[in-house]
């Protein structure tokens, strides 16, 4: 399968549960400006007019989009790994876990405090409406190790949502003590640290290779 991806973005979860699946995949790096394939040049938008990572071609050439969708298509796709959860209500709570990431925080908090256009007014209105969620979060977490009863996909998406708390200080976390505790801990999963470093390294490169165009 190939997954297409951008450094440090969303897409992390896939490659952090794929990883933890053992699996093999092709990762084709996109680049969030131009929007091309750096393998090839190709038009990434070819794939997936939208031009949004993360994107997975299945090994059958069934194209997905849409993070949670990918990742529960992981979870199904490499059982053994145990990523996932059985029908009924444990699946329901897994598909909370990732509406919740998804949009109450992922495309609620972070992406307007991320949006260097954003007007300031804008990014004090979510903080002050929406860090409330991390108090949710804080909550729950409470003497728990995951979001379910095991390591699920739904942590993996979770643990690359907090990483961009490095890049918005005016989300602290120290303010959340347990999430703090939690992201900390995830951290070291092996799985969680070799996609992190790899992807930093990228991460790293794409902004050497902007300011260099620009």
């Amino acid at each position: 399968m190939d997954l297409y991806f951008s450094p440090m973005a969303c897409s992390l979860a896939t490659r952090i549960a794929l990883y933890e699946a053992g699996a093999e995949a092709n990762f084709l790096e996109v680049d969030p400006k131009t929007k091309t394939v750096l393998r090839d040049g190709s038009d990434f938008r070819a794939v997936n007019p939208l031009g949004l990572v993360p994107t997975l071609r299945t090994d059958d050439g069934q194209v997905l989009t849409e993070n949670a969708a990918i990742l529960q298509y992981v979870a199904d796709h490499f059982p053994q790994a145990d990523l996932g959860t059985s029908p009924g209500i444990d699946r329901s709570r897994l598909h909370q876990w990732l509406c919740f990431i998804g949009t109450e925080l992922h495309k609620g908090l972070f992406i307007p405090i991320l949006d260097k256009t954003a007007p300031e007014e804008m990014k004090a209105h979510v903080l002050k409406k929406n860090l409330s969620r991390l108090d949710y979060l804080e909550t729950y977490l409470k003497g728990r190790d995951y979001l379910l009863d095991h390591f699920s996909v739904a942590d993996a998406y979770l643990v690359t949502v907090i990483n961009w708390t490095m890049a918005t200080p005016p989300v602290e976390l120290a303010k959340w003590p347990v999430v703090k505790a939690y992201h900390e801990r995830l951290r070291t999963r092996p799985a969680v640290a070799r996609a992190v470093a790899e992807e930093f390294e990228l991460y790293k490169a794409e902004l050497a290779r902007h300011k260099a165009a620009a």
